[in-house]
């Protein structure tokens, strides 16, 4: 009965398809859209230290994985939380490379406690053995301790302090460009 009717009413069937069509293209065209929005957002994205001062430290990982994002690493994710195992942040930049970054946000900026070498043994123990990291970065928006960076400079570990944090999240160049003795890409890309 169903397909005589439709057999009598063909039109009815055609207007469903096109109906179908035209909701499918709409969506279609709405996310590819909002996925140029959030391009342009990205590659304008900017902070100012007071801004990063004033976040909450969970705001601040979002914050380190948005700059990621805009510098290329589109599988950036905050994953920082209890039992995050010393990451915070996971991001395979543009050449290949796997980033595992530890946010250390300080309500009080400079004047907060500084991170120390104990924050760095973690990211140590976890960032390549548990996590896959190429680089194993620190992020804060506070001081280091000199035996930290001592000690990053010997573990092969990355520290992004205050004053890096600030050219890095003013938006000039990438972090990778920031940083000394990065591994070279995993692959060879146009950017390469």
């Amino acid at each position: 009965m169903v397909v005589k009717w439709l057999a009598a009413h063909w039109w009815v069937l055609v207007a469903l398809v096109v109906l179908a069509v035209l909701v499918g293209a709409g969506r279609f065209h709405r996310r590819r859209r909002q996925a140029r929005w959030e391009a342009v957002r990205a590659r304008g994205l900017r902070y100012g230290l007071p801004q990063l001062d004033a976040l909450h430290h969970t705001r601040f990982e979002d914050a380190v994985r948005d700059l990621m994002r805009r510098d290329g690493c589109q599988d950036a994710r905050r994953v920082g939380g209890r039992g995050d195992l010393g990451a915070d942040v996971k991001a395979t930049d543009p050449f290949g490379r796997r980033w595992v970054i530890q946010c250390k946000h300080r309500r009080a900026g400079a004047g907060g406690a500084a991170v120390g070498t104990p924050d760095l043994q973690v990211l140590n123990g976890t960032a390549r053995q548990v996590h896959g990291a190429d680089v194993a970065v620190i992020v804060t928006n506070g001081r280091v301790t000199g035996p930290a960076v001592t000690f990053a400079e010997e573990q092969r570990l990355h520290v992004v302090d205050r004053r890096t944090l600030a050219v890095w999240a003013a938006g000039s160049r990438p972090l990778w460009e920031l940083l000394r003795a990065v591994p070279p890409p995993r692959r060879p890309t146009s950017l390469s």
